[in-house]
């Protein structure tokens, strides 16, 4: 048969193009391949990829340690996923900074799907994120986010915070959802215009849930999940998660619907009276096809809720702990407090005459490294980083480990060393590696007003309380690894709290 095909002129021909076709493919294949070098990275196993290389309890730290065999940008396959991982300070740097369009897409895994539905501020995509982002920031502006009005708000709550503390008489304590609640009020007061009692249930439950579900989303098997989105349902985390959500949801919609029905739009009280008015403006004006709708709303407050309480409550609680477990830091702290503020109430202008308070916070932010990734990215369109093409639409995790802990950045990073935050003089000085709030298009949008309540709650809870381990445990008995969720959390510990005064 086959000389019979050969026998055509006309079959020759077209076999003949056809080879030719074919040896061209393989000739540009070759070139493009050359051209378009991907990044490096450990051989994957059919189906499962990397798993096996990568620690689903401590996944920063596996890919961290890869990191030093591919370099600062490499690939790995998560099942049938393929992720570029950026590590390093530099290389973190050029791709959320300097090529901060091309980076700047979130990736929504399965999860994050749930978690928002394309909705909010923090975690969606598209003209929708743009118009949320830019309301938000000019809502936020405008209620003094960063600036005296928030600052008036934060110190009240210390206030608060501090009764709870004096309360405990220098018994021991875990006062961990304590700290929840103090932060979670005054992300409160400018969403919601209130501030809650510390007793109140309905409170309580939304704060414990909140952090209830980071940890879930931080959990291995909802990382399965993300990979094999139809094993969901089998899942006990995932559907614990789901109703989480759903009890969330019903929860902020009632505040939502009781801000409603007392909305004055010459006064506006908060972020949802803002939206509210900026809503019922568009209507009047016949706008109906706007961003400006109910689960935008929903999805924003959950977000602020979210990580406006998590983050800084846990960073709050990692400052306390190594107080405790590095007692001659502490005494350094509480000497510059003493020394410069007395007994007035701290006020955020102190915070350049404390440099050393300040560099043991920032300090904090590095060691503690709450959050190990940032958001994970997304390629808006098709990009070369460092000579490696990476196709449009790839996922990117950045480690912002690598960044927090990059050995050519800081002097001892695996060290609480706050030295790394002052000059010879012991001034304090910022340093371009401290990224706990990410960079570019997705950093953190409550960053001033983050650091803010960090200073204030630290410098106000060092200048009232001296933090001790408990009686029959010593300073190296305290645990500082952490515990896996979205976000490090220190393990439960008891400390003691002795009043200074």
């Amino acid at each position: 048969m086959l000389e019979d095909i050969f026998q055509s002129p006309t079959s020759v021909s077209l076999f003949g193009v056809f080879v030719a076709l074919l040896l061209l493919h393989l000739l540009h294949s070759s070139f493009s391949s050359q051209e378009r070098r991907e990044p490096p990275g450990p051989r994957p196993l059919p189906v499962f990829g990397n798993l096996f290389q990568v620690d689903l309890k401590r996944p920063d730290q596996s890919l961290f340690n890869l990191s030093k065999k591919y370099g600062p940008v490499f690939q790995i396959y998560l099942g049938l996923k393929k992720v570029v991982v950026l590590a390093g300070y530099r290389t973190v740097k050029q791709a959320l900074v300097n090529q901060a369009e091309e980076f700047g897409n979130i990736d929504i895994s399965p999860i994050i799907y749930d978690f928002n539905q394309g909705h909010g501020i923090a975690l969606a995509n598209g003209d929708s994120w743009k118009e949320m982002k830019r309301f938000a920031l000019t809502t936020l502006r405008d209620f003094g986010m960063g600036k005296k009005m928030s600052e008036d708000l934060i110190i009240e709550e210390c206030g608060y915070l501090i009764k709870e503390f004096e309360q405990l008489e220098g018994e021991t304590f875990d006062r961990s959802q304590t700290i929840d609640y103090a932060s979670s009020n005054v992300v409160s007061a400018l969403t919601f215009g209130k501030r809650f009692d510390y007793e109140d249930p309905i409170f309580q439950t939304m704060v414990e849930r909140n952090h209830e579900t980071l940890c879930l989303i931080g959990s291995a098997s909802i990382q399965l999940y993300n990979l094999i989105p139809w094993l969901g349902p089998f899942l006990k985390n995932w559907r614990d998660f789901m109703k989480n959500m759903e009890d969330m949801k019903a929860d902020i919609r009632k505040l939502i619907t009781d801000l409603k029905e007392t909305l004055d739009p010459e006064v506006c009280r908060c972020f949802i009276d803002a939206f509210l008015i900026r809503k019922k403006h568009l209507e009047d004006s016949d706008i109906i096809d706007s961003h400006y709708h109910d689960e935008n709303l929903l999805f924003s407050v959950i977000n602020f809720f979210g990580a406006g309480t998590e983050t800084t409550a846990t960073t709050l609680k990692w400052s306390l702990l190594y107080m405790a477990k590095f007692p001659h830091i502490q005494d350094r702290v509480q000497e510059e407090l003493s020394r410069v503020v007395g007994s007035c109430q701290i006020q955020i202008d102190d915070r350049k005459n404390l440099p050393y308070t300040n560099a043991v916070i920032h300090e904090t932010q590095r060691f503690a490294n709450i959050g190990p990734f940032s958001v994970p990215h997304a390629t808006t369109k098709d990009v070369t980083l460092q000579g490696y093409f990476i196709k449009k639409g790839t996922t990117v995790l950045t480690l912002l480990t690598s960044v927090l802990y990059d050995e050519n950045e800081w002097e001892s990073p695996h060290s609480f060393n706050p030295s790394h935050f002052l000059d010879d003089e012991g001034k304090f000085i910022r340093r371009d590696a401290f990224m706990p709030f990410s960079a570019g298009r997705r950093a953190c949008l409550g960053e001033s007003h983050a650091k803010m309540e960090l200073f204030l709650f630290f410098a106000s809870l060092l200048q009232n309380f001296h933090f001790i381990p408990p009686p029959g445990v010593s300073e190296d008995d305290l645990d500082l690894k952490p515990v896996l969720g979205c976000t490090l959390n220190p393990k439960p510990q008891q400390l003691c709290a002795v009043l200074r005064r």
